[in-house]
């Protein structure tokens, strides 16, 4: 009977030890305010708005100690609104993030599923839009770059080197999984990031081809492309510098679009036969105390568009303040205020300015401001 009783104290303990060697966690963010417009379609408006900083998410990730360094690693992310509680990706349950891998301390991670792509991963964090938590109002217009997520990638396996010496670099592959058309709706990305102390660094590059986004290939229609095209590439650079209590960002973006195609999701109802952005960015992060911050950036982006309904040179300014103040590692308020002016394409689709997450305005300028708070569980 006494080795029964040891015998289970045994087995008991080896079964606490292996799952103390596993982990799953639930979170999540929630974000609401109220939301002040100065011309949206020709007339003001006063909203209750979420996500106007940070997505609304809860999720799941886990890790499983396999032993020699490898653990196996998932994450299944929901999108939802909070003002109406739908999920943003209709007909998906994790239409944020979804994926299953391995992960090893001295080979890096590899993974599969429906994931961020290397533009995302290393030009985002030096964007205010991308920055911590988001800040969706801060995106180049129509967030023509991604650098705001806010498309993911089907179908994809994704490799992350370990970092060495300050350097990792990122490699992506979205597979079209169609018979007969490997290149349609297919998508591959790589990018490289470089930290040294204060100094961070990071290049990103993707490409998306013959986006038609039918069937399953990397692209969906739940995925909001803001211009629908037969090949769109997105090449960037930038760093950031940490003085102290404050951290100083420089991000150029190049973006090429051809043939784009109004869709269900299409931000511009008018086909071009080539489209592209350059978006030219400078930000400041800023931390008075502890619990208040500061937040600022300027974006000039210069565009060019030709097609069958005229072609133009716009341009865009847009500049963004904010202050954030944390009652706690949880919960915080904060104030933002953004202005965008656009020129240079009068009588286009493109004449209006068009903060991120707004409707058009019917002249060139455009002012938001927002007053909201965030919780995280």
């Amino acid at each position: 009977m006494n080795k029964n009783i040891v015998g289970a104290a045994v087995l008991s303990t080896f079964a606490m030890a292996a799952h103390a060697q596993s982990s799953v966690t639930l979170y999540g963010l929630i974000d609401a305010g109220i939301v002040y417009t100065s011309n949206q379609g020709g007339s003001s408006a006063w909203q209750e708005q979420s996500s106007m900083l940070s997505n609304e998410v809860w999720g799941l990730k886990g890790s499983e100690d396999l032993g020699g360094g490898l653990n196996a690693i998932f994450r299944l992310e929901n999108g939802f609104n909070l003002q109406n509680g739908k999920t943003t990706y209709s007909g998906t349950m994790f239409g944020r993030q979804a994926y299953v891998g391995i992960q090893s301390d001295k080979y890096g991670t590899l993974t599969l599923g429906r994931q961020y792509d290397a533009v995302v991963d290393n030009l985002g964090p030096i964007a205010l839009a991308n920055n911590g938590d988001g800040n969706n109002l801060a995106a180049h217009p129509f967030d023509n770059d991604n650098v705001d997520d806010s498309f993911y990638i089907n179908n994809s396996v994704k490799y992350v080197s370990p970092t060495y010496q300050g350097l990792q670099g990122e490699a992506l592959y979205g597979f079209s999984n169609a018979a007969g058309g490997f290149a349609n709706n297919r998508a591959y990305s790589f990018g490289v990031t470089y930290t040294n102390g204060p100094i961070n660094l990071a290049a990103a590059y993707l490409q998306l081809n013959n986006g038609a986004f039918s069937g399953s290939g990397a692209l969906s229609n739940n995925d909001f492309v803001s211009f629908p095209t037969t090949r769109q590439r997105v090449m960037g650079a930038g760093g950031s510098y940490t003085i102290g209590p404050a951290v100083v960002g420089l991000l150029w973006t190049h973006t090429l679009f051809d043939n784009t195609q109004p869709g269900a999701n299409s931000v511009i109802l008018q086909p071009t036969d080539s489209l592209h952005f350059d978006n030219y960015e400078v930000n400041l992060h800023y931390t008075l105390t502890p619990a208040l911050s500061l937040a600022g950036a300027y974006t000039f982006t210069q565009g060019a568009f030709s097609g069958a309904d005229g072609s133009a040179d716009p341009k865009w300014h847009q500049v963004t303040l904010m202050a954030d103040y944390s009652f706690s590692k949880r919960t915080d308020v904060y104030v933002e205020g953004v202005y965008q002016h656009t020129y240079g394409a009068a009588g286009t689709a493109f004449a209006g300015a068009y903060i991120n997450g707004l409707a058009q305005s019917s002249t060139g300028n455009q002012v938001v401001g927002t007053v909201g708070i965030r919780t995280r569980f």
